[in-house]
């Protein structure tokens, strides 16, 4: 089935394979990180800290609802790398088509949904009165986006379902140019404030998805379909939910954490807190990129060799992706501590030295805990390939438990110091979940290719737990 375009992970070296997929998907997720660090970045030079600490004060809420998203998309595409893997064109495409359907359905139900609770969203989360104003401007014109948003994940997990890594990095790329153009034109002479910046954001995102979906219809002749595989298949759709909806669920239980921990950061009632940790976040974002790199690898990687059946296969691969990642964490990690302080000057001023510092802990506190991280990333994404998305979910809940526990329990008691906690204890709680939770699944797997109890009565147990 492969041919120049796609990719057949199920044979080869799984160490080279996943390098040579990851580091394409690293140079996308770079240039989506490059263009958010100068979005951001700009919004604090040209509009001030308080703009700064408004758009920040967003950003938990902003993942809970475009993680989900983007998970939903994600999840849509493992069926289709599973069938890429069994050989199954028509199968595939059958799944391709109904994702279609179900992903336009749920952009325009999201957006109508959350563009109208954002108001009482922010003031449930305490978001200050100093900021509220930017906060609701940002995220409202962020989520009418949303349909952008579905565009291009769906069409770029799609493409790297049949394992093309190198094509949505391109159509990337060019997004990100021309979203840092916007953002300049919007916020500076044009004056539009933080709308402009929240507007460049949702352009540059649907020029990215057009550019995926014109590509795809050229360059993939294995996608051409028959009127018959366009058909609506009702059990199709339940595997794509089933899959989907769990994986996208996964963000947002997680985002539920990011939100509690932004809860305690306002009530500091502290600009400068705000500040910091929104510049933290983003210097951070720019550090996670390599790991959210090797999740999205591991998620095709396992799709194609669940599919193939080759689960030995599949646990040498999820140890070859873990290695990788711990020792990029260990040169990440002495990285942050000698240019932390220099990068967080790309957002605010030398004056700012209590920003500076807030964001300098922030930072160094996760960058110590980047191997719990590389596991998460690494096992998740790998248990969600070979379609055990309901497990994503309990691993979420263990993320959020953790946040709740540092920003209700550890804040109050340790000050900034509980919410420098928050990130270290959401991942050592979700390995201690996943890394058993992996082998658990690999065993359901060959247990029912040598005849055993069917996967699908272990995977509807999963989601009673």
């Amino acid at each position: 089935m492969a041919n120049s375009t796609t990719k057949d992970m199920t044979s080869g070296s799984p160490l080279k394979l996943i390098l040579g997929f990851s580091v394409p998907m690293l140079l996308g997720l770079l240039f989506q990180q490059f263009y958010n660090l100068v979005d951001t970045a700009l919004v604090g030079k040209l509009l001030g800290k308080t703009a700064l600490a408004g758009v920040g004060s967003t950003g938990s809420l902003n993942f809970l609802i475009i993680g989900f998203c983007t998970g939903v998309c994600n999840g849509f595409a493992i069926p289709v790398a599973q069938q890429f893997g069994a050989k199954d064109e028509s199968g595939m495409r059958r799944f391709i088509w109904n994702a279609v359907r179900l992903a336009a359905v749920l952009a325009i139900g999201i957006t109508a949904l959350v563009v109208a609770l954002c108001n009482p969203i922010l003031r449930l989360m305490d978001t200050p009165d100093s900021i509220f104003d930017y906060s609701y401007t940002y995220i409202v014109i962020i989520f009418a986006g949303i349909p952008t948003i579905f565009l291009y994940n769906m069409t770029a997990a799609i493409i790297r379902a049949l394992g093309d890594s190198k094509s949505p990095v391109i159509f990337l790329g060019l997004a990100s140019v021309l979203n840092i153009g916007l953002d300049y034109l919007f916020m500076a002479p044009l004056n539009f404030g933080v709308a402009g910046a929240a507007l460049a954001t949702v352009i540059a995102q649907g020029v990215s998805g057009i550019a995926c979906l014109f590509y795809m219809k050229k360059r993939f002749p294995v996608l051409a379909s028959s009127k018959e595989e366009r058909k609506f298949d009702r059990k199709r759709c339940g595997t794509l939910l089933s899959v989907g909806l769990p994986m996208g669920l996964q963000y947002s239980v997680t985002a539920i954490g990011s939100i509690i921990i932004q809860r305690a950061v306002n009530g500091f009632d502290n600009e400068n807190v705000n500040a910091g940790v929104t510049a933290a976040q983003r210097i951070n974002q720019f550090f996670y990129i390599p790991y959210d790199a090797l999740g999205a690898t591991m998620a095709t990687f396992a799709g194609q060799n669940t599919g193939a059946k080759q689960y030995e296969r599949l646990k040498k691969g999820m140890w070859d992706a873990a290695l990788i990642g711990v020792i990029y964490s260990l040169v990440a990690c002495a990285v942050q501590y000698f240019v932390v302080r220099d990068l967080v000057l790309l957002f605010t001023d030398e004056s700012e030295a209590e920003v500076i510092d807030y964001a300098y802990r922030f930072v160094l506190a996760s960058g110590l805990a980047g191997p719990l991280l590389v596991f998460v990333n690494v096992v998740r994404f790998s248990i969600q390939g070979m379609g055990f998305s309901a497990l994503a979910i309990l691993s979420g809940v263990f993320e959020m438990l953790a946040r709740a526990i540092a920003g209700l329990a550890l804040t109050p008691v340790l000050g900034f110091f509980g919410i420098c906690l928050a990130n270290p204890l959401a991942w050592l709680f979700a390995d201690a979940f996943l890394l058993p939770a992996f082998f658990l699944c690999k065993h359901a797997l060959e247990r029912h290719e040598r005849g055993g109890a069917p996967v699908r009565r272990f995977r509807r147990a999963t989601k009673t737990l």
